[in-house]
Order: C-alpha cells, then sequence, then structure tokens
C-alpha cells in the first residue's frame, strides 16, 4: 500500500483463516520502506506528466515495488511462503465523476519481478460499475474487525466507515498530506505527535473559510482525490497568512471538527466506539482533541497496538487480494454507490507455468 501521505512503501504479510464465513488474520511480517527524494517527486509529481512519461512511471514504479517486495521476502525469509501479492499502487488520478480512477505500479511489472501471483488494480471494477472507487478498506473492516461501531483511518485523507447493516464509508477530509505539507515549510517531514500544532492557537476565520467548503455539504457516498488537500485546502490555508504553529493548530482543529460533523449526521447512540487507525492516530494532539469533541457526540476514541495502527489499509489489500483470487465480492456498493456490490482487483500469474 502507497498512502496519499508519501511517506513511503506499506508491506505486511499477512496469513489468514476463513472458517463457515468467520475471518481471523495474523500479521506476521511488516514494515514501512520509506520513499527516497526522487520517488517522492515522481509520485508528486505523476499527475503533470505526459502520456507517455506517465506509462514509463507506472511500469517502472511496479518494478520499484517487486524488488521491494524480495527485499522485504528476503528480510523476513519468507521465501516459497507468499501465495499471493494485493497491491494497491499509488493514487495518481480519481475521477469518479467520468468513471475513472488511476494507479501506478504496474501489475504486472511485479509479477515479472518476483515470479509471484498479483493482483492490482483494486478499484476499477467499482468504478466502472459507477461507484465512488472509495473507500474500499470497509470489506476489511467488516470481515476482521467487527466490533465497533466507526472505523477511521487518518492517512493522506481521513475516511470514516459506519458499522451497520448496510455498510457504510466515505472521505471526510484532506488530513496527513496537508498537515505535512506545512511542517515542510519548518524543514519537518511531519509534526511528530502534533507537538507543533500543540504550541498554536486556532484560527476561527479560517475554520469558518475552510468548512464553509462544498465537499461538506455533499450526501455520501463520496470521495476526494488528493488534489483536493494539495489544491484548495492548502493555498485557503497559506493564504490566511498565519505562522505555521497557528496553520497546523487550526488545520487540526479543522479535521477534527469535520469527523465530529460526520458522525453527528450519523446519530451514534450513546456507549457508541470509535477505532482510529493511520498515520494521524500517532498524532497525540490531534487524537486528544478528537477525543474531547466526540465526546460530545457520545463516541469513545479507541487507539489500537502499532502495528494494526501503521498497517491497517496493508492488511485490508491483503484481504482484497485473497478475496479476489476466490473470485467473492471485495468492494461493497453501500459504501460507494456503485450499481451492485463487486469483485475487483486484475490478476497477473507471476508463477511459470
Amino acid at each position: 500500500m502507497s498512502g496519499s501521505s508519501l511517506d513511503g512503501l506499506d508491506i505486511a504479510f499477512v496469513e489468514f483463516h476463513e472458517n463457515s464465513g468467520k475471518w481471523s488474520y495474523e500479521i506476521k511480517a511488516a514494515e514501512c520502506y520509506g520513499y527516497t527524494g526522487v520517488w517522492k517527486e515522481f509520485l508528486k509529481n505523476a499527475i503533470h506528466l505526459s502520456a507517455m512519461d506517465y506509462q514509463l512511471l507506472h511500469t517502472a514504479y511496479g518494478h520499484y515495488i517487486g524488488g521491494q517486495v524480495n527485499k522485504f521476502i528476503e528480510q523476513h525469509q519468507l521465501q516459497f511462503q507468499v501465495q499471493i501479492i494485493a497491491s494497491h499502487g499509488h493514487t495518481t488520478f480519481h475521477i469518479p465523476s467520468q468513471r475513472m480512477t488511476g494507479q501506478i505500479g504496474d501489475g504486472a511489472a511485479i509479477a515479472a519481478e518476483t515470479g509471484i501471483n498479483v493482483v492490482s488494480d483494486l478499484r476499477a471494477m467499482d468504478i466502472a460499475l459507477g461507484g465512488q472507487g472509495a473507500p474500499i478498506v470497509p470489506v476489511g473492516e467488516k470481515l476482521l474487525l467487527g466490533n465497533y461501531n466507526f472505523f477511521l483511518n487518518i492517512g493522506g485523507i481521513a475516511n470514516l466507515s459506519v458499522n451497520s447493516s448496510s455498510y457504510i464509508a466515505f472521505d471526510v477530509c484532506a488530513a496527513n498530506r496537508v498537515l505535512n505539507m506545512l511542517t515542510l515549510e519548518l524543514g519537518k517531514e511531519f509534526d511528530e505527535g502534533g507537538m507543533i500544532a500543540a504550541g498554536g492557537v486556532a484560527d476561527e476565520g479560517l475554520l469558518l473559510k475552510l468548512n464553509a467548503l462544498e465537499y461538506y455539504k455533499q450526501p455520501y457516498p463520496k470521495s476526494l482525490a488528493n488534489d483536493f488537500g494539495t489544491d484548495i485546502v492548502y493555498p485557503i490555508i497559506r493564504n490566511a497568512g498565519l505562522d505555521i504553529q497557528d496553520a497546523l493548530c487550526t488545520y487540526v482543529e479543522h479535521i477534527c471538527e469535520q469527523i465530529k460533523f460526520a458522525i453527528a449526521q450519523l446519530q451514534p447512540a450513546t456507549g457508541s466506539k470509535l477505532l482510529a487507525t493511520g498515520g494521524g492516530a500517532h498524532n497525540t494532539f490531534l487524537m486528544h482533541r478528537l477525543t474531547e469533541l466526540l465526546k460530545q457526540v457520545n463516541t469513545t476514541v479507541i487507539v489500537p497496538d502499532p502495528q494494526l495502527i501503521n498497517f491497517k489499509e496493508a492488511l485490508v489489500m491483503a484481504l482484497m487480494g485473497v478475496l479476489r483470487w476466490r473470485e467473492e465480492n471485495n468492494v461493497f456498493a453501500s459504501v460507494t454507490g456503485a450499481s451492485r456490490n463487486s469483485i475487483n482487483g486484475a490478476v497477473w500469474i507471476g508463477q511459470d507455468a
């Protein structure tokens, strides 16, 4: 899995068991291989490339992923144990209204590098069926982590899932991608623990502008592309003229407010529980503010062990690959708005027949 925050490539080796429809899992090994500055620039600028250069990057990034998987297998001595690789790739374009989404990282290149069967393009079928193609993690939440009312993942984008009879999920707002863009202005990759933001003061005028953005008024299902944060939200923050500390504090407050507003619309019952994962769950200041705000809507925030925080999305991609191999639905129409549930993923046979 490669997320919009561009921190690196998450790889998890997962063993699944299924018994009469009940699933269990064990993450046997996991790593995040950070991107070099060169790869960060490649991925960040992919949407500005010519068609030819974009396809060349798609291929090169697939071979890069395959090489990183081989490194992971060597590091953890997993030779001949990996039966299938499920690769999300890195999202570049995402325009559901025109039935298009793009994730670079050629599945054939991964299969060629590793000699292992690969499932890629995990959003494409849902998009073709008129869905948002996002979020796609709810299948893993429902089958593997079903004891919570809400599931929140705070990565480059924050998304929320509702564990109900008809599963609901949607992107809430841009998150770490914007926070990291602000901290880069201080020469830091990210605001560790939210300590810089914690020393700032939230600006009410900027909060009003951010909360007034049109996306927040749209009904779910809905999803966001990376450029919502980079091209719409970030310029609004910088044009407010705040110092970086206050800008960070304000945007943390905005994230927490939008999560609160989203949950309030869903009318949670007293005693509701929310599982928080993703890089944002390590942001102590953000988690503190979120916990305080969600008390107002009868919801308790629970932060799990670091392995699940860091590798939940990789875990779910692994499950999606297994479900695709078994030819079982792995994306829910109730989440994405597609015309039906669907089996997503292109299969590439890496094994030599």
